[in-house]
């Protein structure tokens, strides 16, 4: 047989990461990315990438939503452990998340068995970021930058033969060639691909600010949070707008959260601010991750991961190989 042709649509952390991870598992097979968007322009690219799955990021049981944080947590590990981590935007710290007013919102049952350190913050360390902190924690993770990420795994991937396509797909029937398989890892843009309105966006919009000192990052109430990175470069937010559209840059939203951050590291009020950014969290419950015939087409579905696509597209990712696999060995045994 001719090498199976494979399209993935996505080229974000979840269509890059998938992309990747198939070219592991599929040897001998020609391997296309389909997008519209690439590197800096993506969602991704918007996001702080900081290992802290929210309650909100779901599957379709308790064990695959483990499954797949544990699973994500291990590949980021082994980046981190190799001696291209810089490149490939992993970087280790620690972060402290406090309340005033919530003792469980400092807790997170979905890694405190997995990061290497999860505690209650002592009485000093409520006092880091000034009084009325009542309750806390203390846990080790890790980030993921993806603005060196998406370079480093494309990279990766078109060394290894595949290929890249600028475009636009409006229907699994306008693809530009025909596939064996296709892997749709388009976000918020499967909401009309796949007339899923089950699939909504979360609007999102964040500081990126010069803050050399800064290697701890910080949580407190209300969706503050503090977020060290590469190049000195850390991200300040946030929001979380549901079923917003708005891609503009919100000066009242900007002006809150340099707010709350200063409220939560009074140092930041002399920083300098490189950027604000948007992007829209594609949000759906449960994050769809199946296959599916459509007219004849093979496809396999993994979206809707919310602010949780950084951390946790690999784990969705290998479940979505897996069932591709299965698929395209069920096609060939038809076959025979």
């Amino acid at each position: 047989m001719e090498s199976p042709k494979i399209a993935v649509l996505g080229a974000g952390v979840v269509g890059t990461t998938t992309a990747r991870l198939l070219q592991n598992e599929m040897r001998n097979t020609e391997v296309t990315i389909i997008a519209e968007s690439f590197k800096e322009d993506t969602t991704s690219a918007v996001a702080a990438g900081m290992f802290r799955p929210g309650t909100s990021f779901r599957g379709s049981t308790k064990e695959i939503t483990k499954k797949w944080i544990d699973n994500s947590w291990e590949y980021w590990q082994e980046i981190l452990k190799s001696s291209e981590a810089p490149q490939a935007g992993l970087m280790s710290f620690s972060s402290y998340i406090f309340s005033k007013e919530n003792y469980q919102v400092t807790r997170n049952h979905l890694i405190e068995d997995l990061v290497p350190i999860y505690r209650p913050a002592d009485k000093n360390e409520l006092k880091i970021c000034g009084e009325g902190w009542k309750y806390g924690s203390y846990f080790s993770t890790l980030k993921i930058g993806c603005e060196r990420y998406l370079p480093w795994v494309e990279k990766k991937f078109t060394v290894n033969g595949g290929k890249i396509v600028k475009g636009k797909i409006d229907s699994f029937t306008s693809l530009p060639q025909r596939f064996d398989l296709v892997f749709n890892c388009t976000g918020l843009g499967a909401k009309y691909l796949c007339n899923d309105f089950d699939l909504v966006p979360i609007r999102g919009q964040v500081i990126k600010a010069r803050v050399p000192w800064l290697k701890t990052a910080f949580y407190g109430d209300y969706d503050a949070y503090i977020i060290p990175g590469f190049d000195d470069i850390a991200t300040l937010g946030g929001v979380r707008q549901y079923d917003s559209y708005n891609m503009n840059v919100c000066k009242h939203d900007a002006a809150a959260i340099f707010e709350r951050s200063c409220e939560l590291l009074p140092a930041l009020k002399n920083v300098e601010i490189i950027e604000h950014k948007v992007g829209l969290r594609p949000h759906r419950v449960p994050v769809r991750v199946e296959g599916e015939l459509i007219n004849g087409l093979k496809v396999v579905h993994c979206y809707g991961h919310g602010g949780y696509g950084v951390m946790c597209a690999p784990g969705t990712a290998m479940d979505a190989v897996k069932i591709g696999v299965d698929l395209f060995k069920s096609n060939i045994r038809s076959k025979v």
